[in-house]
């Protein structure tokens, strides 16, 4: 992928986000709407196995980078599960977000601003990433960057991932990420792939009728829209193969 075409999806991207109305979205997402809190209850149960399956008691040691931070309400979850902020880093493209994520984190944990396929750093021992890729329509930008969290992610590390499945025939500006995709993406990895959070416009729904119809829907696979990953690069690998 050359510099041109790079450029053109950054600023595509980019131009997505600024016709997005932040009012609306942070209404819709937020914590204190059953659904919101729900899925994010279900996201934490599971991550919290992958870390736990890989071995990692002590998350304090463990380096992590977060592509596409936001505000920085991920990186808060890691620093509550015991993550140390000096070995937490996290990116983010639009410069609004990253100056909220600036006030909201302790200034040791480092914020790097920009591209996410430029950066040059780590190796770490997560690399993570939470609907990004959805809003990546480029195919040459979607490996590229795939590429870039490959390589900083340490030999024996993981790349952790959530993002939606499917496409969205109301927002053209996303695009989902089949396990098919995943595997195309990573293909020296063996990923573990596990469907989760009920679909958004249902769990708004039942939620508001009763809490506990959302475990109830969720038991069903179809219903679930996201993937949550855990794509670990084996001790031995080499660096990514590239497209």
């Amino acid at each position: 992928m050359g510099n041109s075409e790079r450029h053109a999806e950054v600023n595509a991207i980019v131009s997505r986000y600024a016709v997005r109305d932040a009012g609306k979205d942070a209404l819709r997402y937020s914590w204190l709407k059953p659904d919101v809190h729900l899925a994010g209850m279900e996201s934490d149960r599971i991550m919290l196995q992958f870390f736990a399956a890989a071995g990692l008691s002590d998350l304090s040691r463990v380096s992590l980078l977060e592509v596409g931070c936001g505000s920085g309400s991920n990186l808060l979850r890691f620093l509550r599960w015991g993550f140390d902020p000096a070995n937490l880093v996290g990116n983010e493209l639009l410069p609004a977000s990253l100056e909220r994520a600036r006030r909201y984190l302790p200034s040791e944990l480092e914020l790097i601003g920009g591209d996410a396929s430029q950066l040059d750093c780590g190796p770490f021992d997560i690399v993570y990433q939470s609907t990004v890729f959805s809003s990546i329509l480029d195919n040459g930008f979607q490996h590229k960057l795939a590429q870039r969290m490959w390589d900083m992610t340490r030999a024996g590390g993981a790349i952790l991932w959530y993002d939606f499945c499917y496409d969205n025939p109301k927002n053209p500006d996303v695009r989902g990420v089949s396990r098919r995709r995943i595997r195309e993406l990573f293909p020296r990895s063996s990923p573990v792939i596990r469907r989760v959070t009920l679909a958004p416009p249902i769990s708004r729904t039942v939620t508001r009728l009763s809490p506990h119809l959302y475990s109830v829907l969720n038991a069903l696979p179809f219903l679930r829209t996201h993937a949550l990953c855990w794509i670990p690069k084996p001790a031995s690998t080499g660096v990514y193969p590239g497209q």
